[in-house]
């Protein structure tokens, strides 16, 4: 069977990954990094460097895009933009919904097809199980391109609005970084007792987050009873703050955890973990 060309634009830790797995599944595959060397191992393994950004997009119907930002790719792709007509951007550069909805509008404005992505991997789980990839936009990009898109992580399309995949990819991100962000810290305040912050991360609080994890998408329907009151956990964060300070230890991210639930003024407010998100926002 005849294999799909692909072309990769950016050879960061990620773009090379990506351009690995094309690779490795048979894919002509054409690369183009702003730093040409970058590009030297794979060209060794039988991918074809392009000289210029135009020339990448005119080697291949696919054209996966993945680099430091949206500006950046913006940048990249406008001297190009005549070179994108009847071909496919899969977008899989980390921004906003409202960033990918708008250069959704400009590939469409050049004659090419948009479909947006967020990878929920590292660079080395990509093309291995394990791997996921959200997207949105042009669901007949995502379904006749499957081969390729495959062979990077398994995806998952969200539907028609080309900002649904950076949205949820934030989403996932935001409870990614506040849970490392915590770990840390308890960690931290652990060795300050001269614990083994390795060993207790192992042994304490993977298992405990483990046993807790369950109960999180309870606590997010609404209309659950208020088994775990506000009223507790601001008791429960400010004692934390207070150790940590008097460990020595920098409290700033639980001031602002303890911020949103200070006592509401709104007496419609139920008194419910679940509401954190709303005070929050509110």
């Amino acid at each position: 069977m005849t294999k799909t060309a692909v072309t990769v634009l950016g050879l960061g830790a990620m773009g090379r990954a990506l351009a690995e797995a094309t690779l490795a599944a048979g894919h002509p595959t054409t690369v183009w990094n702003r730093s040409a060397d970058k590009a030297a191992d794979l060209v060794d393994r039988g991918a074809v460097r392009a000289a210029t950004v135009a020339e990448a997009v005119g080697a291949a119907p696919v054209v996966i895009a993945c680099v430091l930002d949206q500006p950046v790719l913006c940048e990249i792709l406008d001297p190009a933009a005549d070179a994108l007509a009847g071909r496919a951007l899969v977008n899989l550069t980390n921004g906003t919904p409202d960033e990918a909805r708008r250069m959704a509008e400009w590939v469409a404005g050049h004659g090419a097809d948009y479909l947006d992505g967020g990878i929920m991997a590292v660079p080395p789980m990509i093309g291995e199980p394990g791997a996921l990839i959200l997207y949105s936009g042009s669901r007949e990009v995502f379904d006749r391109h499957r081969t390729v898109l495959d062979v990077l992580a398994e995806g998952d399309h969200l539907g028609a609005d080309p900002g649904l995949a950076a949205l949820y990819d934030l989403a996932l991100l935001g409870g990614m970084y506040g849970m490392f962000a915590g770990a840390r810290h308890a960690a931290a305040l652990v060795a300050t007792v001269g614990g083994d912050p390795v060993r207790f991360v192992e042994q304490r609080l993977v298992p405990w987050l483990n046993a807790v994890m369950p109960a999180l998408s309870g606590s997010a329907e609404a209309g659950d009873p208020a088994d775990s009151p506000v009223a507790m956990q601001r008791i429960a964060i400010a004692n934390i703050i207070r150790a940590s300070r008097e460990q020595g230890l920098p409290a700033d991210l639980l001031a602002h955890l303890l911020a949103p639930i200070a006592p509401p003024t709104d007496p419609q407010i139920t008194d419910d973990v679940r509401r954190l998100a709303d005070l929050t926002i509110g």
